[in-house]
């Protein structure tokens, strides 16, 4: 019997809970649903830690997490306003987007400094049809973790109905060397070997294989390079 009166309490609960986060969510903005700074994903958190001990434990009085569901709320929704009314407050409580990739190179402080690693990188720009990183001019990671990309000009999408052309096969780029280790499968599917590659490496001045942050190569034999310690780019800074 008691059982059957707890398990009624909870239903209860989930049935008036679900309603007013519903509410509350849509009450902060569509930008809380759609993209996660890290302010907005502490307030989910908050959510999700509060309407969990309130499910879970009969005993914590319901009033108080309907409560506690429309403060946190409005706090998600006055720190929006102070962000919006003040640059300084937006850059405290949120990331900066930060330059990873420009001109078809890796900028390797960038990444250290944003704690991604070249697979994560290289996973993104797939995901948005790129395959070469030197088809890239600029590439910025954004507050919400999105990495946003500008091709280089002869890289643009163009329409080939438009140009009266047919489409090549694409030269694909493939990971060659990460973080100063070589996969030596490439270079054999490639009919390559170690001391073409240190003849090539050795044109652009590198002679061992730890200075080297990322080398990526195409089917046609064409290799990109990114230094560990190359010299500092100048890129201005973007803002929100």
């Amino acid at each position: 019997m008691k059982l059957l009166e707890e398990t009624l309490i909870l239903l209860g609960r989930v049935v008036t809970i679900l309603p007013l986060m519903l509410f509350a969510t849509l009450f902060m903005g569509r930008r809380s649903i759609g993209e996660l700074p890290i302010f907005d994903f502490l307030i989910l958190l908050a959510f999700g830690a509060v309407v969990g001990a309130d499910i879970a434990d009969p005993k914590i009085p319901h009033i108080h997490t309907g409560i506690a569901i429309i403060l946190i709320a409005l706090l998600q929704k006055l720190v929006a306003y102070m962000k919006i009314k003040s640059r300084k407050i937006g850059r405290i409580l949120t990331f900066e987007p930060i330059t990873v990739i420009n001109e078809g190179k890796f900028i390797v402080e960038n990444l250290r400094k944003t704690q991604y690693s070249i697979d994560n990188i290289l996973l993104m720009l797939r995901e948005k049809d790129i395959f070469n990183v030197q088809d890239v001019r600029i590439g910025i990671l954004e507050a919400n973790g999105n990495l946003t990309v500008m091709k280089k000009a002869e890289k643009a999408t163009v329409t080939l109905e438009d140009m009266n052309l047919t489409r090549t096969a694409d030269d694909l780029a493939m990971p060659l060397i990460i973080d100063g280790k070589l996969y030596k499968k490439i270079l054999y599917q490639l009919n390559l070997n170690e001391k073409w590659l240190m003849e090539r490496l050795a044109e652009e001045s590198v002679h061992n294989l730890k200075d080297v942050f990322f080398a990526s190569i195409t089917e046609g034999k064409s290799l990109q390079i990114t230094l560990k310690n190359q010299s500092a780019i100048n890129i201005p800074p973007i803002y929100h």
